[in-house]
């Protein structure tokens, strides 16, 4: 069965993309499935975290390519793999059109402030003109509160769809990528791992990943 593709999109700078894609990674790696992270950011921040990955670690495969060369990778990468993310620029909309019509599923983090609300709507415009499925990620989400109201009452009055799980603003997610790693390898106990590996189960059953 050919890979799945989710591909990690949000025109502002900042939300938090590249760690979103990392943590994704390692934790489905850790799983048992093959994985393959695909950095087509000209900064290059997932190819640097993956550079320090341990050789111990779940094995995973990180390809560094411009956005114009994204479908050939992409060829070479499914029959070998259960899973492909793809983490796209910011502030580069032919990079991430072409990312989002790769995908299978487009997850959009976002953060609890009116900028990461505004700035999501172009690439949700992108997920709906090219049909693939969108799914919104809380990010860095507060404890219970007024602001954590005030944005899920915002996301309340869209289409795009919300996961169920939040992510908190964890210290784990910051000091596990100084590892090369992703929080559910550095402390697997932890709130940040819990968080996540709930995410990647309704990613799992999103797209029918094995393992369901």
């Amino acid at each position: 069965m050919a890979a799945k593709v989710i591909t990690i999109a949000q025109q502002k700078g900042g939300a938090g993309k590249t760690t979103l894609t990392a943590q994704i990674a390692a934790a489905l790696a850790r799983s048992g499935l093959r994985v393959a992270a695909v950095d087509i950011d000209p900064q290059g921040s997932l190819s640097a975290w993956h550079a320090l990955r341990p050789a111990d670690a779940a094995a995973l495969t990180l390809s560094q390519v411009p956005g114009w060369r994204l479908g050939n990778d992409l060829d070479r990468l499914k029959n070998d793999h259960d899973i492909i993310l793809i983490d796209s620029p910011p502030h580069a909309e032919t990079e991430a059109k072409t990312a989002i019509r790769a995908a299978d599923l487009v997850l959009l983090p976002v953060q609890p402030s009116p900028m990461d609300l505004w700035a999501m709507k172009p690439t949700q415009e992108v997920a709906r003109k090219e049909k693939t499925p969108a799914l919104i990620i809380l990010n860095r989400m507060p404890p219970r509160g007024r602001l954590s109201e005030q944005v899920l009452g915002q996301l309340a009055t869209q289409e795009t769809p919300v996961a169920a799980t939040q992510l908190g603003s964890r210290v784990a997610f910051a000091s596990s990528m100084m590892e090369g790693l992703g929080a559910v390898e550095t402390e697997p106990r932890g709130s940040a791992a819990k968080e996540i590996l709930a995410l990647c189960a309704e990613l799992r059953t999103l797209l029918n990943l094995p393992g369901v």
